[in-house]
C-alpha cells in the first residue's frame, strides 16, 4: 500500500519538523523534500520542459518530479510557461536568498577537505 502523501508545507501550518507554523520552518521542510531544492536550483537560469528538467536532475523518476513540480507550483515558486517550467519572481528571490548559503557551503566543504 502506498504511503499517504504529506501535505505541501506552507507558512502558518505545522510541518514535519515543527508545529510552530513559522514560515522558515515551512520553507526548510519544503526544500528538504527529496529533489525539491534540486528542481529549484536547475530552474535558476532558464525555463525547462519536463523532460529537460528530468535530465538536469540526473534522471529523477517522472512520478517524483511530477509531485515536486506540483508542490512547488502550489506554493508559487514554480510556474508553467510557454518554454516549460520556470521560477516565479518569488522562486527567483529564493535563489538570491540562497546564494550566500551556497557560498558558505563551498567554504565549509574546503574547511572539511582532507
Amino acid at each position: 500500500m502506498p504511503k499517504p502523501k504529506r501535505p505541501t508545507p506552507r507558512p502558518s501550518r505545522p510541518v514535519q519538523s515543527s508545529r510552530s507554523g513559522r514560515p522558515i520552518m515551512a520553507l526548510i521542510d519544503l526544500i528538504g523534500r527529496r529533489w525539491a531544492l534540486r528542481v529549484i536550483w536547475e530552474l535558476r537560469d532558464r525555463a525547462l520542459t519536463f523532460r529537460a528538467l528530468q535530465t538536469a536532475c540526473d534522471g529523477v523518476s517522472p512520478s517524483v518530479l511530477n509531485e515536486r513540480v506540483a508542490e512547488l507550483r502550489e506554493v508559487a515558486l514554480v510556474e508553467m510557461g510557454d518554454d516549460g517550467y520556470a521560477l516565479t519572481q518569488l522562486g527567483s528571490e529564493l535563489i538570491e536568498a540562497l546564494t550566500p548559503v551556497q557560498r558558505w557551503s563551498a567554504k565549509w566543504a574546503k574547511t572539511l577537505a582532507p
